[in-house]
C-alpha cells in the first residue's frame, strides 16, 4: 500500500514538475506535453508560432494548416534537454499526395522523465522504474483557394509511470490565410482537442486544450519577420493569484490595493507572445531569432531576483540539403533549456 502511494505521489510531481516547465496553465490536464514546443526554432521564438508558413515540415505540431508541398519529402529531428534528466522531442517526415492535392505529414512526439528508484516500506531499493509519454501524429493539409489553406492532426497518446498506463486521444484543427502577393500571413489553431483515459487519467479528462491566433509579417526592405501569437483565446483571465505572495505595503505600514488597469494590462500580455526571426542570405540559409513569453517570466520569476525568464533566442543554419537550427530557452534562475533540431530533405527543393 505505501509503496503504491509513493508511487502515485510520484506520478503527480513529474506531472507538476512537466507543467510548470513548460510553463502552460499546467495541472488541469493530462498530457501537457502536448502544449510543448515541437522543434528549436518553435523554442527559439517563445515556445509558440502558428502563422509561419514555410518549408519547415515540424511546424504542423504547431498548426497542421501551415503544412504544404514544399516540405516533401522532408525529415526533421528535433531534441529538447530539460533540468533534471528530463527530456522530450519531436520527429517528423512530409509527404505530397500530388493526385489528391493534399500534404500528408506524420510525427512522434515523445517526453521523458528519466530513470527512478523504487524503493519498499523501509527504504530497502528494489528496482527501478521510468516515466514516459509519448503520442504519434497523423495528419494533413490541403490549399482550400489561394488564400486558404486548412490542416488537421490526430493524435493517439499513451503515458506509462511506474506500470500504471494512460491513453489519449486528441485533434488539431488548423487554418493558415494569406493574401497572393503580400508578407503577411494569419493563423488559426485549436490543439489538443480530445479526451484521456487509463489508470493515470484521474478526476481530469482533457488534454491541454488550447485555441490560439497568429500574425506574422515579413517587411519590405529588411531581412525581418516578426511574430505575435495570442493564445488561450477561450479563457480571458489566466494571471495565477498566489496566496502566499507578499502584499505591498507603503512607508506606513498600509496595504497597497492593487490596481485593477495594472492587472488586465498584466493578464491581457500574459497571452502575448512577441518573436523575430533575421533571414540572412540567399534562400535564407541563416536565421537569428528571438522572443519574449510573458507568462513563462510572470509564473516562473523569483520576485527578489531577476533573471532572463521569459526570453529565448536560437539561430539556424542551411548546408546543402541539411538544416540545423539550435535554440535556448530561459525559465528561472536554474538556467535555460538547449533544443537541437535537425531537418534533412530527402527529395529536390530548397
Amino acid at each position: 500500500m505505501l509503496v503504491n502511494n509513493m508511487r502515485q505521489f510520484l506520478i503527480f510531481s513529474l506531472a507538476l514538475t512537466f507543467s510548470q516547465l513548460s510553463a502552460q496553465l499546467g495541472g488541469n490536464n493530462n498530457f501537457d506535453f502536448l502544449a510543448s514546443p515541437g522543434s528549436a526554432r518553435v523554442s527559439a521564438v517563445g515556445g509558440m508560432n502558428v502563422s509561419v508558413r514555410d518549408n519547415d515540415i515540424s511546424g504542423f505540431q504547431q498548426n497542421p494548416g501551415v503544412s504544404n508541398s514544399s516540405m516533401d519529402n522532408q525529415i526533421s529531428i528535433n531534441h529538447i534537454f530539460h533540468f533534471s534528466g528530463i527530456s522530450e522531442g519531436l520527429v517528423s517526415y512530409g509527404y505530397n499526395l500530388d493526385s489528391l492535392d493534399i500534404h500528408l505529414h506524420g510525427g512522434i512526439q515523445y517526453a521523458s522523465f528519466g530513470n527512478f528508484q523504487e524503493a519498499d516500506e523501509i527504504g530497502n531499493i528494489i528496482g527501478d522504474f521510468k516515466a514516459n509519454e509519448v503520442a504519434l501524429i497523423l495528419g494533413g493539409a490541403k490549399q482550400m483557394n489561394e488564400r486558404f489553406s486548412v490542416g488537421i492532426n490526430t493524435k493517439f497518446v499513451f503515458a506509462s509511470y511506474a506500470g500504471y498506463n494512460g491513453y489519449g486521444l486528441g485533434l488539431d484543427l488548423g487554418t493558415i490565410y494569406q493574401v497572393p502577393g503580400k508578407s503577411w500571413t494569419i493563423g488559426l489553431v485549436a490543439q489538443n482537442i480530445g479526451f484521456s483515459f487509463g489508470e493515470v487519467a484521474g478526476d481530469s479528462k482533457g488534454l491541454p486544450f488550447d485555441l490560439k491566433l497568429g500574425y506574422s509579417n515579413k517587411l519590405k526592405y529588411l531581412p525581418f519577420r516578426y511574430s505575435i501569437t495570442y493564445h488561450h483565446l477561450q479563457d480571458w483571465y489566466i494571471r495565477y493569484e498566489d496566496p502566499n505572495a507578499l502584499q505591498e505595503t507603503d512607508f506606513f505600514g498600509n496595504v497597497v490595493e492593487e490596481n485593477q488597469f495594472q492587472l488586465n494590462v498584466d493578464n491581457l500580455f500574459r497571452h502575448l507572445v512577441f518573436a523575430g526571426e533575421f533571414l540572412f542570405g540567399k534562400k535564407e540559409a541563416f536565421n537569428l531569432r528571438f522572443a519574449y513569453n510573458h507568462l513563462r517570466r510572470q509564473e516562473l520569476k523569483v520576485s527578489e531576483f531577476r533573471s532572463l525568464g521569459g526570453f529565448s533566442i536560437g539561430f539556424g543554419i542551411k548546408i546543402k540539403r541539411l538544416k540545423l537550427d539550435y535554440s535556448s530557452g530561459y525559465y528561472h534562475l536554474a538556467g535555460a533549456t538547449n533544443h537541437i533540431g535537425i531537418r534533412i530533405l530527402m527529395g529536390d527543393g530548397w
